[in-house]
């Protein structure tokens, strides 16, 4: 359910191949180096040791 270009029907599907090649590379990077994981209590880079800290991400809404 986080990839809605892989969800048939909504709003977010992707037409374009390059369209949904950029939303999947946006998901793996929130994924990898932004969020942090509750089981992991880091990202998934920090717990392999690529980073140190997770990526800050700005809030450019509103």
């Amino acid at each position: 359910m986080q990839m809605r270009p892989f969800t048939r029907l909504t709003n977010g599907f992707s037409k374009k191949m390059e369209n949904l090649k950029a939303a999947v590379a946006l998901h793996f990077a929130n994924y990898n180096f932004v969020r942090i994981h509750g089981s992991l209590q880091a990202t998934p880079a920090m717990e392999e040791l690529i980073r140190t800290v997770a990526w800050p991400v700005r809030n450019f809404g509103a």
